[in-house]
């Protein structure tokens, strides 16, 4: 068999070549949206190339870093800076600033390409970033905020007007660096995952498998996923692989502008984390849209509560859940229940699981004490993988050593997850709590997650979030923080009482608490960390029943 390496440059070159007429949209927010064949962001991919090869000197393996909302040049970026053999860094816009001018140093980021609408949050960071030479401008924005600075300040449009639509992309190393993420750095500072062409080459194809994300030349997907997380998902590139089109929202994420995406372009597919749809539910109950051509909707980041997905069901929206993180790529799972339980009882329970390990990802469930657990749906453990597509180091700086920490990794090279969790003996994954969220009273394990799904199935709740919290007697005890929605009539009492039916009476939560909202991290999922600070310093107004 031939040996052809599995690159970007190929899904690039596929791409362009034989599904160029598909599109990515790119909403603007005011009158038509923008649109960009596949063709054409291929021509301009090359031109970038050229002008950060030519003009701003970037040279093999160097990190090129995004800054960047969900548009058409933010995919040009994706396959511009991997082709020409350096490596694309997507940064986070929602990290606070002491992590992202982290980041910047530690990846020795020197070009920066920042979308124009998100000056006002990078340039105060900039005369920190010392690595920094360069900031490309792309779009409308106040430039006036990088004067007097040092680093020099290029247009994007004028930087690669001119510029030849082809580039000579060089015959890369499948095993070469061709993007970095940081994880969100909840414990400790942030830990860089490095993507090999491979590595992404291979998942592409694992998202377009048909129990996967099953997409085809036939669908436009909705990706709100940040491009800054984990790649998007991994949709710009499994697009280009497919022919699928791609509806990118840009800046405007609020439920609102979302709706009218979706009865305005019609696409068929989307994906975004569970706090994104339960705002778009939101606002479709208040102000009804014609959404009916999105029918496929993949969640991950967190688990989808019970009541959102049945929502969904009734407007003809399927909601798939996926399980990944950073450090996977990010997909490691994906619930499309077995043909045997279609139409049966069977098939919620299924689309309520994490979803099935595919081919290119073992997995293995390890106890407290190291020992190996079976797959019987019952043997909760932490959940280790290894695969494909599955980080063996974390990038340890310019010139430094992959790092491998013993919390992170297991003595043979498994990923520790951090995820506790059961296997059904057919590969589905259900999770039961992050390690560090199990609430552990009286040698017993509660899961807050379990806790959370069943109070958010209260007509009057829209979000709630359970922590532990120190128990004299108990060791620990859930604390269960809760948003009501506007005119709820609901008290703790009758919270707890309808938690009572759905849960064991052990688990029932003494201590409550209101809050505005749920404290989110930097992609959306809840900060509990925050929670069980506000608790710890007193600044819950908490009842004990």
């Amino acid at each position: 068999m031939q040996d052809v390496p599995l690159t970007v440059t190929r899904i690039l070159d596929h791409g362009t070549a034989v599904h160029g007429n598909s599109q990515v949209i790119t909403w603007t927010g005011n009158g038509a949206p923008q649109r960009r064949s596949f063709r054409e962001i291929g021509a301009r991919a090359a031109q970038l190339a050229h002008a950060l090869r030519d003009d701003l000197g970037v040279e093999d393996d160097e990190r090129v870093a995004t800054f960047m909302w969900n548009n058409a040049e933010h995919v040009e970026a994706y396959f511009a800076v991997p082709c020409m053999g350096a490596v694309l860094h997507t940064l986070n816009l929602r990290l606070p600033a002491e992590q992202l001018t982290w980041i910047v140093g530690h990846a020795a980021d020197r070009v920066i390409i920042v979308n124009g609408s998100l000056l006002g949050l990078l340039a105060p960071l900039l005369d920190r970033m010392t690595t920094v030479e360069h900031v490309v401008v792309s779009g409308p924005g106040d430039r006036s905020l990088l004067d007097g600075g040092r680093v020099r300040v290029h247009d994007y449009e004028e930087l690669i007007e001119g510029r030849a639509t082809a580039y000579d992309w060089p015959e890369l190393d499948e095993r070469r660096a061709a993007a970095m993420c940081y994880t969100s750095g909840t414990t400790g500072d942030p830990k860089g995952v490095v993507y090999s062409h491979r590595s992404i080459y291979l998942h592409s194809m694992q998202v377009n498998m048909a129990q996967s994300m099953g997409l085809t030349d036939a669908d436009l997907s909705l990706v709100v996923v940040p491009q800054f997380h984990v790649n998007a998902w991994g949709l710009p590139h499994a697009t280009f692989m497919t022919g699928v089109g791609m509806l990118m929202p840009d800046r405007f994420l609020q439920p609102a502008p979302l709706a009218e995406m979706i009865e305005s372009e019609r696409p068929t597919h989307a994906a975004a984390v569970p706090t994104i749809w339960q705002g778009l539910l939101a606002e479709l109950t208040a102000k009804p849209r014609d959404v009916s051509s999105l029918t496929q909707v993949t969640i991950g980041g967190s688990a989808c509560p019970p009541s959102l997905m049945e929502a969904f069901d009734t407007l003809g929206m399927r909601v798939c859940h996926a399980w990944g993180m950073t450090e996977t790529s990010p997909l490691g799972t994906v619930a499309r229940p077995p043909a045997h339980a279609l139409g049966t009882p069977e098939e919620f329970g299924y689309r309520l699981t994490q979803g099935r390990f595919p081919a290119g990802v073992e997995a293995r469930l390890s106890g407290p004490d190291g020992t190996r657990l079976p797959w019987d749906g019952e043997s909760a453990g932490e959940l280790e993988v290894r695969g494909n597509w599955i980080a063996g180091a974390y990038y340890g700086g310019a010139g430094g050593e992959a790092i491998r920490p013993e919390d992170k990794f297991s003595p043979d090279g498994w990923l520790k997850t951090g995820d506790v969790g059961v296997i059904s003996p057919d590969g589905f994954l259900t999770l039961t709590d992050r390690a560090k969220d199990v609430i552990k009273s009286g040698g017993e394990w509660i899961s807050s997650v379990e806790l959370e799904n069943a109070l958010m199935s209260h007509p009057d709740v829209a979000e709630a979030a359970v922590v532990a919290v120190p128990d004299e007697k108990w060791g620990e005890r859930p604390l269960a923080t809760v948003v009501l929605k506007e005119d709820a009539t609901a008290d703790y009492a009758s919270l707890q009482e309808f938690l009572s039916t759905r849960v064991a009476k052990w688990q029932l939560p003494e201590r409550w608490a209101l809050v505005p909202a749920v404290p989110k991290t930097s992609v959306g999922k809840f900060d509990k960390k925050v929670l069980r600070r506000q608790y710890a310093e007193g600044e819950l107004d908490v009842t004990r029943l």
